[in-house]
Parts: C-alpha cells; structure tokens; sequence
C-alpha cells in the first residue's frame, strides 16, 4: 500500500490540473508561452499519475475500473464487482 503522503500528493495534483484546465487551454490558443510558463508545474496533466482509488498502487491500473490488478483480482473473486465473474472453460 502506498503511503498517504503519495496519495495525498496525487489528489493535489488532480485539483490543480482541474483548476488551471480553462486557463492552460486558453494560453495554449493564445500561444502565450511565457505565461504558460509561469503556471505551477503541478497544474499540468502531464505530470498526473493513475494510482489505484483505493490502495494507491502506482503499477498494474485498470483503468476501466480505477483500481490496481491486485485489488481488481479480490473484489471480482468476493463478487464486489458486478458483472464480473472468474473464467472457466
């Protein structure tokens, strides 16, 4: 499991994309580089990173679901998820 500090780190990030999406986009039109400059490095979405919603776990995201393989795995297999079940053939 991730330490909260990491977790806490990534929802900053998704408010601050969230908050400066309008301005970015419309600096970018304008091609008003040095103002897009002085933006804070955290508002850009290229510096986002999927993490499970739930254990935080930066590798293996599903994305469909929001949640690491290994959480995904647990939940299907205690019938948490609906509509998903285990293959067997």
């Amino acid at each position: 499991m991730a330490k909260e500090s990491m977790k806490a780190r990534e929802r900053k990030r998704q408010r601050m994309v969230a908050r400066y999406a309008e301005k970015r986009k419309r600096l970018k039109e304008e091609e008003d580089w040095e103002g897009l400059q002085k933006l804070p490095k955290n508002s850009s979405a290229v510096r986002l990173h999927n993490r499970c919603q739930l254990t935080g776990r930066p590798r293996g995201y599903m994305r469909q679901f929001g949640i690491s393989r290994v959480t995904f795995r647990k939940m299907a297999l205690a019938g948490k998820i609906p509509g998903v079940k285990k293959a067997s053939w």
